[in-house]
């Protein structure tokens, strides 16, 4: 019934930061921008290596929402990345500060989380 995922929606409080938090620093591709007039709101269409992965849109006055620690709802994006050293070091350079790195204990796979402009948990997931 289902194939995959499409895509992530995420609403943040200053698009002009977020959008070089997933562009310049996350490297995410544009694929396509939209400025919405009537709702005073962009929308963001972006890419991972050519696939449509998030959405990001700003609203005016977003009402806040939790994400920490373990608020019911969507909990997190994941990033499979081939070197997780790598990643965190680019991270650190662009002064986004990483969780200290764990193991699944499931998998024996390295991640870490990083908070985006929101606060809104990103992890990166060693393949």
């Amino acid at each position: 019934m289902l194939h995959s995922i499409h895509h992530t929606a995420i609403i943040c409080s200053d698009y002009a930061v977020s959008k070089r938090f997933y562009t310049e620093i996350l490297g995410l591709e544009i694929l396509h921008e939209t400025y919405r007039a009537e709702r005073d709101s962009y929308k963001l269409d972006l890419a991972l290596n050519g696939h449509y992965v998030i959405e990001l849109f700003s609203f005016p006055n977003p009402p806040p929402r939790s994400s920490r620690p373990e608020a019911v709802g969507l909990r997190h994006i994941a990033f499979a990345v081939d070197d997780l050293d790598r990643v965190v070091a680019h991270l650190n350079q662009h002064g986004v500060e990483a969780e200290p790195i764990r193991v699944d204990e499931f998998t024996g796979k390295r991640f870490t989380f990083i908070a985006d402009p929101d606060d809104l948990p990103v992890e990166f997931y060693e393949r």
